[in-house]
């Protein structure tokens, strides 16, 4: 395409009927600015009394309001912080259980009609590698994400641009489910494809919930206002504040009923962005009637040839940082926590217990990058350098170790238990044993299928522990789940409740 051919694709991309549709009868959106302002102006610590009456509101998985989450980032007494870091492991454990959901991300698209000051990936930046995969490139990266690593579940990412738009992620999406490759008991395939991109039309996003769609993710990246003018130039399409604030709205109506939010930390004071989100999480149940499925904490991480990230202002330290998941936790209490490997191994760590419940791992963001064997951190060919680098068993170990099961479950999206099902699921705390079926089931496929002996062992001996704990827990359905177990364990792969 021509230069010209793409700004003609450019002018043409928001349809501004959908967003208005959407907008409150004053032509405001959800985004109160004066009201999160005054929020953050009080002061002073609040009583230990209504504190915890806010923790046992999210305890009993109900969404909080913005002044109540505003009234927790008061909390200065350690004892009370405390008490809010225990409640958020306590929220995790009666919602999800001690599964953590694993993931890789895949870049298939590095060309963008955007030049957000903070990317690595901008348009005018001259310093950074340029590429498209082809279908067959697109295969060759499943492949090796699903028969050398192991993954089941994906969120591909794709740059915006008509060369990447609407048609070639969903021909993306099926090439991907397409791949089966031979493990060492089973085959390996991909069974969730997640999709990270641009703002759509409605039209565009029922050809990709037709495809397969898994969830939605859209980050706002800053709900401030002013911020987001500085970081996205007027004249791109990232510049238009309300075509990405309604995002949300439209892949619902397209009939995508799992979506995921976030905040891109370090554009503006993480308070305001805090109680943005919440905004958001909020409009979404008002007008979906479900909330985000995921929110994700993507911090700003150094990236080639871009001046901005050496010194922003509003840079968002580890114990912040620790303070924005735990409340995110209370605040949202059903939704899936994404820590991505943007952090280091002792950041995720750190964050596990409070509430976490998605990470990736053996995570490589260059373009064709699984396939070609491209190493890690070679800045001209990412979007930002990774946190932690490393591999899929060595994490997984980890995990183990820490006692929590890895999961790879993608069952409750095939079985239907997705957007209000799911969320109503996950309230009750009947999710759970769902998932903990599967994530057993799923579990012992990948230590089989890709374990090093030493991941192996610690697997197993985890895996015994959480057997006994299905035979004590759900003696009706135990029968069942022993005999799908020692199917599994006999090379059958995709066995689910």
């Amino acid at each position: 395409m021509t230069a010209a051919d793409n700004q003609q694709w450019v002018r043409e991309r928001i349809v501004p009927a959908e967003i208005d549709k959407y907008l409150r009868l004053d032509g405001s959106d959800y985004v109160d600015d004066a009201e999160i302002a005054r929020l953050l102006e009080a002061t002073g610590e609040p009583e230990a009394e209504q504190v915890r009456a806010i923790i046992a509101k999210a305890m009993a998985v109900q969404t909080l309001s913005q002044e109540e989450l505003a009234t927790l980032m008061r909390v200065r007494d350690p004892d009370l912080r405390e008490e809010m870091r225990f409640a958020a492991g306590a929220v995790k454990r009666q919602v999800y259980d001690n599964r953590i959901v694993t993931f890789a991300p895949l870049y298939l698209s590095s060309k963008c009609v955007n030049n957000c000051v903070y990317c690595g990936l901008r348009g005018e930046n001259e310093a950074v590698e340029r590429r498209v995969l082809s279908m067959d490139e697109v295969r060759a990266e499943a492949e090796a994400l699903a028969g050398t690593l192991g993954h089941k579940r994906l969120v591909v990412v794709y740059g915006e641009h008509p060369e990447s738009g609407a048609d070639y992620i969903a021909e993306s999406i099926r090439a991907i489910y397409s791949v089966k490759v031979p493990t060492r008991k089973g085959v390996g395939q991909i069974r969730r494809v997640n999709v990270n991109a641009a703002p759509m039309r409605v039209s565009e996003l029922k050809t990709l919930h037709e495809c397969g769609l898994g969830t939605f993710q859209v980050f706002q990246e800053t709900y401030d206002r002013r911020a987001y003018a500085q970081m996205h130039p007027a004249h791109t399409l990232k510049g238009d504040f309300r075509w990405r604030l309604t995002a949300m709205h439209r892949a619902q109506e397209a009939g995508i009923d799992d979506n995921g939010i976030g905040v891109l930390y370090g554009l503006s004071d993480w308070r305001f962005e805090l109680l943005g989100q919440q905004a958001h999480a909020l409009e979404m149940e008002r007008f979906c009637g479900i909330g985000p499925h995921t929110l994700s904490f993507p911090r700003l991480e150094p990236a080639v040839n871009t001046p901005f990230l050496e010194n922003p202002k509003w840079r968002v330290g580890d114990d912040d940082f620790e303070r924005i998941v735990t409340l995110a936790r209370l605040a949202v209490p059903y939704a899936g926590l994404i820590l991505t490997a943007r952090e280091s191994p002792a950041m995720r760590r750190r964050l596990l217990p409070l509430g976490v419940t998605q990470m990736d791992a053996a995570s490589n963001i260059g373009v064709g990058a699984y396939a070609g064997g491209q190493e890690k951190q070679q800045g001209e060919r990412q979007q930002f350098l990774l946190g932690d680098p490393r591999g899929l068993d060595e994490v997984i170990r980890e995990w183990a170790g820490m006692g929590c099961i890895t999961s790879f479950c993608t069952a409750g999206y095939r079985c239907g238990r997705t957007g209000k099902c799911i969320m109503d699921l996950l309230r009750s705390g009947a999710e759970g044993k769902f998932c903990k079926l599967n994530a057993v089931l799923t579990f012992k496929e990948w230590l089989d299928d890709f374990a090093t002996p030493e991941t192996q062992a610690v697997g197993e001996a985890l895996l015994q522990k959480e057997l006994d704990e299905v035979r004590r827990t759900q003696p009706k359905i135990w029968p069942a789940f022993w005999a799908n177990y020692q199917r599994t364990a006999a090379g059958e792969r995709d066995l689910y409740f």
